[in-house]
Parts: C-alpha cells; structure tokens; sequence
C-alpha cells in the first residue's frame, strides 16, 4: 500500500496539488488521467520520493519495495543490458557484485567465507538464481532479441532502451509499480505482452498513458486529477468517462430543478411578504430559500482541440499503385518487392515491429527518398499531406507559430491562419511564439495544423498520437473517423488503429508484406501465428 497524506505542491504561488489524500492499495491497477499540464508525472515523482512535496507526505507499507520506470534513456549506457534489468532490484544486484568481489579475492579469509555464506542465504530467500532467467523472460517479452541481452546500452537503439528501462522496472515482482507512460515507443505486439502481465499482476500498480485502449484493458481504478485534487472512480477508462458525465449530467439536472424551487420561492415572497395573514408563510419559505444550495460545478480543465481535415477536391477511383518497391538501408533489405494499390475509401494501418520500414516507405511515397528498384504512381486527383514522425527539420527556423503556418497556407489573411491555430488550441499571443522553441505536444499540433490548412485528399502520418495528450487523441482519432480521403498511418494507439483503418498491412523483418481488408482486432485473431513469425513466405493468397 502507498498513500498521499495531504500532499501539497507548490510551483512559486501555483499549487499544482493542494492537500490530496489517496491511498493505492493491492491487487489494483490505478490509471491517473487528467489534462495536459494537471500534474501526473509529477505526482508519479511525489510518489516515488523523486520530487519533495510542499506540504504533506508519502507511507508506504514497510518492507514493501517500489519500483518505477525511468525516464533517462542513458543513464544505463554504461551498463550491459542484462545487468540493467536486475539493477530495478537494488539489494539483489547489490548482493550479486558482493558475492562477486568477494569469490573474486585472491586471500579469501574466514571472515570473507562468513559474509559470503549469509549474502547466500539473502541471495537465495530472494530468488537470486532465478534472476537472469527472470530479466531474459521480460527481455525475451518485450521484444529484445537473446543476442542483445549482453550487449551494452549504449549499443540499443532508442526505442530498444524503453523496453529494457521498462523489463528493469518490471523486474523482481516490486510491491508497488510506477510506470509513466510506459507504451510510449513500445510496437503493438510489446504493448499486447505488458497489457498481460499487469493484468496478472497482483500488486500495486499506478500508470501514467494516454492509451485508452490500454486503460481499459489494464485499470481497475481511474484516479483523475482535475484542479488539483484527485478523485478515485471504480473501473476503467469509458467506465470513469461515463460515469463523470453521468455525474455532471445529474448535477445539472437537480440545479435546475433548485433553480426552479428557488424562483418559486422568490415569487412567493415578493408577492406576499407585505401581506400580513401571509406574512409567516413567507418568513418559512424565505429559511426554505437559504438552505437553497446549488451545487458548484467546475467545468473539466480538459482542453479538446477541434480537428477536421477537409479535402479541397473530392479523391478519384485511382488513389495509387505500387509495384515492386524495394530498399537496402546499411545492407538490410527493409523493403523487398512490394507491390499495391490503394482505393478511395481506403484507411491504412501499417502496423508491426518493423518501424523503420513503415517510416522509410512514407518517406518513398512523400518523396523524400528514392527506391533503390520499383515505382509508385499517385492518382491525378490527389494531394498528400505529410506528418512524419521525425519533425525536428520542420522547425529548425525563428519563425512565429502564425508566419509558420501561414507559409502552408494559399490564403496568407492572418485571421484565416490564426482560425486553424486556434481551432488547435493555440490562442491570442500563442500565435507570436517561435517554433523553435514549442513543446513537443505543440509541434504535433503544428502540424496538424498545417495538414487541416492544405485540403489534402491523402493523409500519410507516422506516429502522429506522439507527445499528444488524451483529448487531442481522442480529437484526432474522431478527426480521422470522418475524413473523407485516403488515409496511410501507423499508431501504436490499439483503440486509434481499431476504430480509424478498415485495411491493416504489415511489412515484416525480411521486407516482404501481408495486406488485408479487415479491422485491426480481425486481424489480430486471423493472422495471430503468422504475425509472430520473424520470416514469412508470402504466398500468392497473401499478394
């Protein structure tokens, strides 16, 4: 168990948290939502004795160890992967290097022979010769091949240091688990195989995402930090959404209805409080008003951004042909001879593990690379829009937001421009800040931005649910729901895949690529085995 007692944050004269008392207890999974800015990480670090509270404190059960998912990607580098992950055990891997300095001693006397016999018995009663089998299964979980596990961190590509930063947090069954958005760079296979373990997971877990899919999958208790209190709701993400509009809903209702005994009232006295016979009628019904209290309803701080992309001209039958595409990056074919076609009413999901893949083929089909053999024809009714998934060119300048989007737009009118940047959330002076210096949340609404302005037919976006909170999801997803045009993307948002592609494709390790007419989770039943496969042989059904 850990609890909150009146836990105070102050950031100069703005209280972020204001006496919050909680308590997380066993065998629940707690999912902390709330709106951009409200404080979650923060209050993850309050909880895990990173960050000190103004006011107030944190217990935790004694004899409980806490593990959390660490943030620095390379903090680790130089350690070997295997080592790192039996590090989220400190006392563990502490007893290891001290058995191992000692076995290592060339006058090993009585005395080292004691110390060693008890750091044994401490080694075994916590399960020390089944620790590299324990992380090689997380390992070997998530995702990171057997060949890496003694590899050094420092040799892990990026996305490769958050699944071992997660199997370390994850590592020797903690008590108490923190994790702050541990789906971020995670493919949807490695998010299937941790929505499982938490859900067997029999501790204490506290979670920080903005995967709804996985809320819902995971969470037994939503805790919402909203004006900086925290509210516990039993159950899972729609189940909070629900209720907490139920709740507000109700809320309205019987204010309406004291509303209207509140007017009745006041008619009453105003009619006959200078009419004796009435005159004690209406003293009554003047204590009935005082004790009139209407309920203080706070509209939510959540913020929802106002997305929809409106294709200046209606797509033709003939979208885009692809044939043969094939590309070697550093000697390894990532591409190899794919061929298809995209119709009008077609919504792509590139899914899988082979990331780099997806991304380089975006980049062919946006011209920003060449193939090294094959060709691909858009259809003349077309106009793309592009969101890649490395933006850091795209604001490498010390223009304003405004001047930015206003270089995308045919129509220069400064209001026209500053509609969409506000239809974005970027209000009055936002307008004049450099992109240089936006936020990475801000810079995925640029450009969203940008993609609205273009009335493109054809949207291609890698990754774009990056660095967005909930609400702008939950806005783009809807956004993407209804727009009329052809879509190419990849999310690792399983609820965004679901509800957004009608048509899933999969470029697998050895290039080649599996293409079906079916929703996501129709694909996931279908294809369960051959998706796990890391070498497919396409057979002429799959073409």
């Amino acid at each position: 168990m850990i609890a909150a007692n009146n836990v105070t944050l102050r950031v100069g004269k703005k209280a972020l948290f204001e006496d919050v008392n909680i308590k997380f207890t066993e065998g629940n999974c707690y999912g902390m939502i709330g709106a951009n800015g409200a404080g979650k990480s923060t209050f993850l670090k309050i909880l895990s004795g990173q960050l000190e509270p103004t006011n107030g404190d944190v217990t935790i059960t004694p004899g409980q160890r806490l593990s959390f998912l660490e943030q620095d990607h390379f903090k680790y580098d130089s350690y070997p992967v295997l080592d790192t992950v039996i590090m989220g055990n400190a006392r563990l891997y502490e007893i290891m290097k001290e058995k191992e300095a000692l076995y290592a001693k060339e006058d090993f006397t009585d005395e080292d022979g004691i110390k060693a016999s008890e750091l044994e018995g401490e080694f075994a009663e916590m399960n020390g010769w089944e620790a590299e089998t324990d992380a090689e299964q997380l390992l070997n979980g998530l995702g990171i091949e057997p060949e890496l596990h003694y590899a050094q961190m420092a040799d892990l590509t990026g996305s490769q240091k958050v699944k071992v930063l997660l199997a370390r947090a994850l590592f020797g069954n903690p008590d108490i688990l923190l994790l702050d958005e541990p789906t971020n760079h995670l493919d949807l296979d490695a998010i299937e195989w941790l929505e499982e373990f938490l859900i067997n997971f029999e501790n204490t877990v506290i979670v920080v995402s903005h995967d709804r899919y996985f809320l819902n999958k995971v969470c037994t208790q939503i805790a919402d930090i909203d004006y900086g209190k925290i509210q516990l709701y039993a159950g899972n993400y729609d189940f909070w959404f629900e209720s907490s509009q139920l709740l507000v809903k109700q809320m309205k209702e019987a204010n309406k209805k004291k509303e209207e005994k509140i007017k009745e009232l006041q008619d009453f006295i105003s009619r006959f409080s200078a009419n004796a016979s009435k005159s004690k009628q209406a003293t009554s019904r003047k204590k009935a008003l005082e004790k009139i209290q209407l309920d203080d309803i706070k509209p939510s701080s959540r913020k929802y951004p106002y997305i929809d992309f409106r294709p200046n001209r209606e797509i033709g039958n003939d979208v885009l042909q692809v044939e043969g595409l094939t590309k070697t990056v550093d000697g390894v074919k990532i591409l190899d001879n794919l061929s298809f076609t995209l119709g009008r009413e077609d919504k792509v999901a590139f899914v899988g593990s082979n990331e780099q893949a997806i991304t380089m083929l975006f980049k062919i089909l946006t011209g920003e690379e060449e193939p090294d053999s094959g060709y691909y024809k858009w259809g003349v009714t077309t106009t793309q829009a592009y969101f890649p998934k490395d933006n850091t060119a795209e604001f490498d300048c010390d223009l304003t937001i405004a001047d930015w989007l206003t270089q995308y737009s045919e129509i220069k009118d400064v209001t026209y421009v500053r509609g969409f940047l506000g239809r974005m959330l970027f209000a009055g002076e936002d307008g004049v800040k450099r992109v240089r210096v936006l936020s990475g949340g801000e810079k995925v609404r640029c450009l969203l931005s940008k993609m609205m302005i273009s009335g493109a037919n054809v949207l291609v976006l890698d990754e774009p649910t990056n660095h967005l909170d909930m609400e702008s999801i939950t806005a783009l997803n809807n956004g993407l729901i209804k727009f009329p045009g052809v879509l190419l993307f990849t999310c690792h948002d399983h609820q965004f895949v679901q509800t957004t592609a009608n048509r899933i494709m999969e470029i697998l390790p050895n290039g080649a690529l599996i293409d079906k007419m079916t929703t996501y989770d129709e694909y996931l039943a279908s294809d369960e085995m051959a998706r796990k496969r890391h070498v497919y042989t396409m057979t002429e059904e799959d073409n």
